[in-house]
């Protein structure tokens, strides 16, 4: 059901700004309970960065749905096992297909440790999720205006064209940007 896809990558630099020998690595491993308090932080900052607010009860739902399954959350960790990044995916069925697609729903990397490649890492573990699971490839969305998250996806993935709507009933606001 859910693996335990460790991969390692020989980083530029730590989240201190100290240079990561060859012996060191970024590793990518699940989310584990312990995990919580970064786990929040970052998800927190997540939110910020997209400018949503999201309740209390979704988060506490999300997180409950990361500890029993329903949906997988990887971190990756620094040689010092601090938390840089996290991702969340899940498995659906697909009507174009016979296999079970899988979504990349979250990804974040903190500021301080983008450029050593966690983006990627995180990438290519939720890849190897998928591959051994039977499921198609990885698909995500991002905003248009996400620039720096869109230069690491040109580079991992193909955009393959589609444009993202979401039902607004009369008197609705909207449904929160991601």
């Amino acid at each position: 059901m859910y693996g335990p896809w460790v991969k390692r990558h020989e980083g530029r630099r730590a989240v201190n700004g100290s240079a990561l020998s060859a012996r060191d690595s970024v590793r990518v491993v699940p989310l584990q309970p312990a995990d919580h308090a970064r786990w929040l932080e970052l998800w927190a900052e997540y939110q910020r960065f997209y400018v949503v607010v999201l309740p209390a009860a979704a988060t506490l739902a999300t997180w409950q749905r990361i500890l029993d399954g329903r949906v997988r959350g990887l971190c990756a960790r620094d040689p010092a096992d601090r938390i840089l990044g996290i991702v969340h995916f899940l498995f659906h069925e697909d009507t174009w297909s016979t296999q079970h697609a899988c979504y990349l729903e979250d990804l974040y990397v903190d500021p301080a440790a983008r450029g050593m490649g966690c983006g990627r890492l995180l990438i290519e573990a939720v890849a190897a999720a998928s591959k051994a699971a039977g499921a198609m490839s990885p698909y995500w969305l991002t905003h248009e205006t996400n620039a720096v998250a869109r230069r690491l996806y040109d580079r991992v993935g193909k955009n393959l064209g589609f444009i993202q709507y979401a039902f607004t009933a009369p008197g609705e606001i909207g449904h929160a940007a991601r």
